[in-house]
């Protein structure tokens, strides 16, 4: 019986794009369902009525949400091309940083996203701050997974695609060379993957949308 797999997600989520990476690493077949997260599909309160929320996948008719559990679901339960690390203290210092990511470094570069002055550089000076602790991984490494792309490389991807639109959008540097020499080595190793190259949408469309999310919340604190 083949494998049913199907992934809900939108366009441009770096969310759902952790989801899309991983399957195509462990190279399996499924179908995207694009969601329009103003007008949520019956399917996906169906399968993830608590948080309402992309990504989900559904495999054989049971759905898995949020990214990071669905990582280590396709990792467990597709073992070729592994992604965690697999000694256990590796594999629980990866999960660390992966929430580390999620809860420190996300949230400041959103906040510089959908703000202006005052409010906009602390959130840029906290994410640069955290970020310093993501350049100590990478030391002796190409990847955070070492030679190949691993589990936290999914999940800090949002970062190598991100940042950079962010930086066009606000017009404000985060990440450069000369002060994150790793960091920059690894955004450009990560985005020159044939896998992840292939599944990022055109840069221009991303700057597009994310100057259209950025708008409204100007105009709210204005």
């Amino acid at each position: 019986m083949a494998e049913e797999l199907k992934v809900f997600r939108t366009w441009s989520s770096p969310f759902g794009f952790r989801i899309v990476h991983a399957l195509k690493i462990k190279g399996l077949e499924y179908e995207t369902i694009l969601e329009d997260l103003s007008n949520k599909s019956d399917l996906l309160l169906k399968y993830n009525p608590i948080y309402k929320k992309i990504p989900v996948l559904v495999h054989n008719g049971k759905p898995i949400c949020e990214s990071l559990v669905i990582l280590e679901y396709i990792d467990e339960t597709w073992k070729q091309c592994p992604l965690l690390p697999q000694h256990p203290y590796d594999k629980a210092m990866a999960r660390f940083w992966a929430k580390f990511g999620d809860d420190k470094i996300f949230p400041p570069i959103r906040s510089a996203l959908f703000s202006q002055g005052k409010e906009q550089e602390e959130g840029v000076a906290t994410a640069v701050g955290n970020l310093k602790f993501i350049e100590e991984l990478l030391k002796g490494k190409k990847f955070f997974g070492g030679d190949t792309i691993g589990y936290l490389d999914l999940a800090f991807g949002w970062m190598a695609n991100l940042i950079s639109i962010l930086e066009e959008i606000v017009d404000m540097k985060l990440v450069d060379a000369e002060t994150f020499p790793l960091l920059s080595a690894w955004m450009s190793n990560f985005s020159a993957d044939p896998v992840i190259k292939d599944c990022w949408p055109p840069r221009d469309k991303m700057v597009e949308r994310f100057k259209g999310f950025r708008g409204p919340h100007l105009k709210k604190v204005a």
